[in-house]
């Protein structure tokens, strides 16, 4: 009696230890597809920007191999339920875990270059997550079949909720763990490549002493040293060309010395954007559209208080301060390290004047007591990855009430002038107008150009017309200030009756972008 009861306490104990075995592992894997979901974001956004294209390729990738995993995998459960395979399967998880950063090293940048912005997305997320998803998908099913069998079959609908509950309690923790402490703590890299190693071992680990297990150990070895071998030679070269190349908060940031125009310049993009760059034997700005800042003096020559939103290198902050004594400048730059980076490569000095903020744009303006004499706005860098919620009725409206009388609005806009339809750019002129009744737009390069340019927005707070043929204007110092008449653009000879208002509840920014690149690659034909 003792024997039997004995016997059954030691079934029961090892029956609970392998259940909480498996709904570990469930969890784990769990949070892993949210975790290489969250990553790829990084991954793709240097080459694809983090547009709604983006993100629903991602989405949509993982969802369908994860449907597709666990189709097939509780059908591969019900011919061979062994915990053998199950953790198989997981270290096969973690082997396309590791072709996965190797494909994103190799394959993708050449992808990124030439595929369009609307379906080159699609594609790098079938290529890159197809695998590791449809394999983690698989594993759910399985575990239900493996829990029902150790319970003779009863309490299927229970084990089921028990499986769900902690994959998707997993899939939460993974995901807050990537955004709230993975990538603002490591590169895209190390967590790719950790987590790969993670599921090798689990799934080694798990298996036990599986047939074969000296071949499977040397083969998942091999792999690993490869893809780190590889993963350490790519970034070898990287950081012998970059200065900076790292993960911030919201994308990936570089740094590096070249030439432009003939002349040394350290260059600073955040993914694939061309965010800065500074003229190293000088310390001043290198792109000829930055020197525009310098319109405000047309405008408004009376300026106390500034706001500049998207730092980047911080180089307008830095001239106004120079040019303006006694000016106080408030910069709202979301990237937190950006700041720091700034100083460190970018000659930005310590100023009493300057105060930096770490804030979306739009929250700043919502939140700030200030009246502002003068707002810049840079954080179109470009068309790969425009801030929607900056280029709304909504937002001019609020930065408009943020104005002193006669205060000037004034943003850098990257776009074309072409009559296209539909046109963000025009779509955002149509906006600015509408809030702006007194705004001008500058091309920088031709006021009828139809390539892409920058485009200089201007909106005044008040009524007072500005003459460009003054004398005052006609003979400025500063050459840009000289010739504005000529890069006026004459909006009035554009129709913008079939462009749409951009508005908070309605504004396709990243469908007239993608169209606008598609159309420019047609024309290149």
């Amino acid at each position: 009696m003792v024997y039997f009861f004995g016997m059954s306490l030691v079934k029961s104990a090892i029956r609970f230890t392998i259940d909480k075995k498996i709904l570990l592992t469930v969890f784990i894997t769990g949070a892993a597809v949210l975790i290489i979901e969250v990553t790829a974001v990084r991954v793709l956004s240097p080459y694809f920007g983090n547009t709604l294209y983006s993100f629903s390729s991602i989405l949509s990738t993982v969802l369908g191999a994860l449907s597709l995993g666990y189709y097939y995998g509780g059908r591969w459960a019900d011919k061979d339920p062994s915990e053998e395979r199950f953790y198989r399967i997981i270290l096969y998880a973690g082997v396309s875990v590791l072709i996965l950063h190797v494909l994103s090293l190799l394959v993708v940048p050449l992808l990124g270059f030439t595929l369009s912005l609307i379906w080159g997305p699609l594609i790098s997320a079938i290529i890159l997550l197809s695998a590791p998803s449809f394999l983690l998908g698989m594993l759910s099913p399985y575990a239900i079949r493996l829990l029902s069998e150790k319970s003779d079959g009863h309490s299927v609908g229970k084990i089921s909720g028990e499986v769900f509950f902690w994959s998707t309690v997993g899939s939460i923790g993974g995901s807050l763990a990537s955004g709230f402490f993975l990538i603002p703590h490591f590169g895209s890299d190390t967590i790719i490549l950790s987590l790969a190693v993670l599921l090798v071992m689990l799934g080694i680990f798990g298996m036990g002493r599986p047939r074969n297990a000296q071949k499977t150990l040397e083969t998942v070895g091999f792999l690993l040293v490869a893809v780190i071998i590889v993963a350490f030679l790519w970034q070898r070269g990287m950081n012998e060309r970059f200065l900076v190349l790292k993960d911030g908060l919201y994308s990936q940031i570089s740094i590096y010395d070249g030439t432009y125009v003939g002349r040394s310049t350290r260059f600073f993009f955040q993914d694939a954007s061309a965010a800065g760059a500074m003229d190293i034997e000088t310390g001043g700005l290198a792109y000829a559209y930055t020197k525009y800042y310098d319109v405000y003096r047309v405008f408004n020559q009376d300026i106390k208080r500034a706001l500049v939103i998207g730092g980047g290198i911080y180089s307008v902050p830095k001239e106004l301060l120079e040019d303006i004594p006694g000016v106080f400048v408030d910069v709202s730059e979301i990237e937190p390290e950006l700041y720091d980076l700034a100083k460190e490569y970018f000659g930005l000095a310590d100023d009493p004047h300057l105060k930096n903020y770490i804030v979306d744009g739009r929250r700043f303006l919502h939140d700030t007591p200030h009246r502002y004499d003068f707002i810049f706005t840079d954080a179109y860098k470009s068309l790969y990855s425009v801030p929607v919620h900056l280029t709304t009725k909504e937002f001019f409206e609020l930065a408009k009430n943020k104005l002193s009388p006669g205060g000037v609005f004034m943003a850098n806009v990257i776009g074309s002038l072409a009559p296209d339809t539909p046109s963000f750019t025009l779509s955002e002129m149509k906006t600015f107008r509408n809030v702006f009744p007194n705004s001008y737009f500058f091309g920088t390069e031709s006021a009828t150009s139809h390539n892409p340019q920058n485009l200089i927005f201007v909106g005044i707070n008040g009524d007072e017309a500005v003459d460009f043929s003054d004398s005052r204007v006609l003979y400025d110092k500063n050459p840009i200030i000289r010739t504005l008449e000529q890069k006026l653009v004459d909006v009035n000879a554009i129709d913008l009756s079939p462009h749409i208002i951009f508005t908070d509840r309605y504004a396709p920014v990243e469908y007239y972008s993608a169209n606008f690149f598609r159309r420019v690659a047609e024309e290149r034909k």
